[in-house]
């Protein structure tokens, strides 16, 4: 009888607790259900989630931005350049390649490119990727210009005509104006910024320590690798080629500097033709005058550059400049003294060196030029034929 009890109360027990489940689990479901519906409405009453099925609408400014990026990034190329240096060690010579990136320009349908001189150098070898598609190419440096940090490289056998960015005025230019930079900051494939020309007329002296006059200001982010890469105005134009930015970070703080594109059209028209950008030059040597020389020699100005030699029958020797008659030591090196000391040129005043390549870097070959100088601390002037630098320089 007891055990008939007990099975009872087992029965009834389980029969309890079934039911008390099965109403749990309607009670969950129900809510559940509930739940789902509630939210599978929210989201049908949230148009913008209906990705498939929504136009999003762009005001004017944002749409010449694409346009502008879809119709000129195609012209932008990133560079990679390879550059073998000679390592010592011990008593021997290892060979060293080192690589870099940078961006450029295609101004030319027949693969012409232009882009900054630090972005190529002195490389042995240089690619152009035009996109990640397209594969990579290579390119055969045309021309280089140190002192205006630009230079000119071109697709080797081009199977196509390019795109290219049609180039604009940088004289009319004005504070304030929209401008996009694209290039390839730290290696990454055509990126876009945009800002406003924050500034005009900038002087920027170079890696190489020539200045270039007229830089533009921008705020657009420009990054290391957007170096030779465009600054477009927003019509669309070529303003600027992008060359340096100011950042005691390394990275943009909206200090970033562009070479105006009128030098650049002068520029890369000569690369193209000559390879070189014809300057004009004095036919001599110097030597810049500073306090400690001109106290030492006896001079009366502590300024200006000291003719050391002049070319036999050149042009600044028909112009009556003489080269110094006395040997002498200068900081380890033979140097001659007692030639004439130019102070100035066209009314503009020598102070030193870098001044006279300031002042003769935008003079041709051919181009007549007023030399003020001074001998045995008598001023006297001349007029002197300036002849090409670079033929100088190589003899």
């Amino acid at each position: 009888m007891k055990s008939i009890n007990r099975l009872l109360y087992v029965l009834i027990t389980i029969i309890i607790c079934i039911f008390i489940f099965s109403v749990l689990f309607k009670t969950f479901k129900t809510k559940y259900k509930e739940k789902n519906s509630i939210k599978e409405n929210i989201i049908k009453n949230i148009p913008y989630l209906d990705v498939k099925n929504e136009t999003f609408n762009l005001d004017n400014d944002e749409s010449k931005t694409i346009k502008i990026y879809n119709d000129l990034s195609s012209a932008v190329v990133n560079i990679t350049y390879y550059k073998t240096e000679y390592v010592r060690y011990f008593f021997d010579l290892y060979p060293q390649t080192s690589e870099g990136q940078g961006s450029g320009v295609i101004i030319d349908q027949r693969g012409y490119i232009i882009t900054n001189y630090h972005v190529i150098g002195d490389a042995d070898k240089v690619t152009v990727t035009l996109t990640q598609d397209e594969g990579i190419y290579d390119a055969k440096i045309i021309g280089v210009d140190p002192e205006n940090d630009l230079a000119v490289i071109k697709i080797a056998n081009p199977k196509k005509k390019f795109n290219t960015i049609p180039l604009g005025l940088s004289k009319n230019l004005n504070v304030g104006q929209k401008v996009y930079a694209i290039g390839n900051p730290f290696g990454l494939d055509r990126t876009l910024t945009t800002g406003i020309i924050s500034g005009l007329g900038r002087p920027i002296k170079t890696e190489e320590g020539s200045v270039i006059e007229g830089a533009i200001q921008t705020d657009a982010s420009i990054n290391p690798g957007n170096s030779g890469g465009p600054l477009i105005d927003s019509s669309g134009k070529l303003i600027g080629i992008n060359t340096m930015i100011i950042s005691p970070s390394g990275g943009s703080i909206g200090l970033g500097f562009a070479i105006p594109v009128d030098t650049v059209k002068e520029v890369a028209e000569e690369l193209i033709q000559y390879g070189y950008v014809k300057r004009g030059w004095i036919d001599a040597t110097f030597l810049p005058i500073n306090q400690y020389i001109a106290k030492e020699l006896g001079y009366s100005v502590d300024y200006g550059v000291m003719v050391m030699m002049v070319v036999k029958n050149g042009e600044a020797y028909k112009a009556g400049l003489r080269g110094g008659n006395q040997k002498a030591i200068y900081r380890n090196k033979i140097i001659y003294i007692g030639g004439e000391v130019i102070v100035g040129i066209d009314g503009i005043k020598i102070k030193d060196y870098s001044s006279l390549v300031q002042i003769l870097k935008n003079k041709k070959p051919g181009d007549i030029v007023k030399v003020e100088y001074y001998i045995k601390n008598k001023k006297n002037t001349t007029t002197l034929k300036l002849i090409d630098k670079r033929k100088f320089i190589n003899n």
